[in-house]
């Protein structure tokens, strides 16, 4: 009977170790929110606004708080950006879901880190 315990739990912490957890963003499905809510002032990862504030990997470390000062990893400090705005970006808090701005976050800190903007 203990052996058996001790397979079931060995299995459960195996699978909570190591699988996919149900909160982690989709890059693929931020595409689509992005595209919806974001292109039009940031197509092509630019800024319509503010042409220095791209969403390139080395302007974000310019000037996104959390960001720059390392005390956020990149989708969290988008994702900060994204739900209460700054300067001439709205706030998307209430207006998109929290897993809406976790996808957007995670298809942004994608496209920046791996330079396909």
């Amino acid at each position: 009977m203990k052996k058996l315990l001790a397979i079931a739990l060995t299995v459960l912490a195996t699978v909570f170790a190591f699988g996919t957890p149900a909160f982690a963003a989709d890059a693929a499905a931020g595409a689509q929110v992005f595209a919806a809510n974001c292109a039009a002032c940031h197509a092509g990862g630019n800024n319509a606004v503010m042409p220095t504030k791209t969403l390139k990997a080395d302007a974000l470390k310019t000037y996104l708080a959390g960001y720059k000062d390392g005390s956020k990893s990149l989708e969290e400090a988008v994702a900060y950006q994204v739900t209460n705005g700054q300067g001439a970006m709205p706030a998307f808090g209430g207006r998109l879901s929290d897993a809406d701005i976790a996808n957007v976050a995670a298809y942004i800190a994608d496209q920046a880190e791996n330079n396909k903007w």
